[in-house]
């Protein structure tokens, strides 16, 4: 019987690594929704198209085609052709993400397949309601600050924490507050919360639900 994974949750709480490493130990295909909706905010940020500019957003939508390879095992973001995996984690293109993909012509950009894991702020309610295994992961805002303060001072840039912090709160608002597909944890979802825990514990915890559910 095939089997659906989908992980929830706010901003920096991991779950696109989490899901990553959980993919490759179950064999199962990764499909990164984050970064498809980042795709295509820079899209729209590279033709000076305005968040708040719906018309102008569900006008680009049709030009838009973003698309998931895999290189040696390593995911590859393509937008119309381009990888741009290199481009899409910067701040910017993540608050345009987070303010473009509330219009429910980017959503439907989002196409769901079978047997895989996918992670962000709605899988579980709206794009894989019949998923199997539902897990909202979770962590403080303070957690997710200092994780992202350490990623972006490791790559050399300069960065504030309390700002960072204050970036996440106003995302996580944004996210919960949307009237399309706001970020909810599913009635049957399982709450993992992950600010004291490590990667590899998260996922063991994960894969355990997982393995409980598959044996019922």
């Amino acid at each position: 019987m095939s089997m659906n994974i989908a992980i929830d949750g706010p901003a920096g709480a991991g779950k696109s690594t989490i899901a990553k490493k959980l993919a490759k130990e179950l064999g199962f295909i990764y499909v990164d929704t984050g970064a498809m909706y980042r795709a295509m905010a820079y899209y729209f940020l590279q033709n000076g198209i305005a968040s708040d500019d719906e018309a102008a957003i569900a006008k680009a939508c049709p030009a838009v085609d973003v698309t998931i390879a895999y290189e040696n095992g390593e995911q590859q973001v393509l937008l119309n052709g381009e990888n741009v995996n290199g481009v899409i984690r910067t701040e910017q293109v993540g608050n345009m993400a987070s303010a473009t993909s509330v219009y429910p012509v980017v959503r439907k950009k989002l196409v769901a397949k079978a047997d895989v894991i996918m992670d962000g702020r709605d899988i579980g309610t709206c794009v894989l309601p019949n998923a199997q295994v539902k897990i909202y992961l979770t962590a403080s805002s303070k957690t997710r600050a200092t994780r992202r303060y350490e990623e972006l001072t490791a790559k050399g840039e300069s960065c504030d924490l309390k700002e960072i912090e204050k970036d996440i709160i106003e995302r996580d608002y944004r996210d919960m507050h949307r009237e399309t597909s706001p970020l909810k944890q599913a009635e049957d979802a399982v709450l993992v919360d992950s600010s004291d825990l490590t990667i590899d514990e998260v996922v063991a915890a994960i894969r355990e639900i997982y393995q409980k559910k598959k044996g019922e």
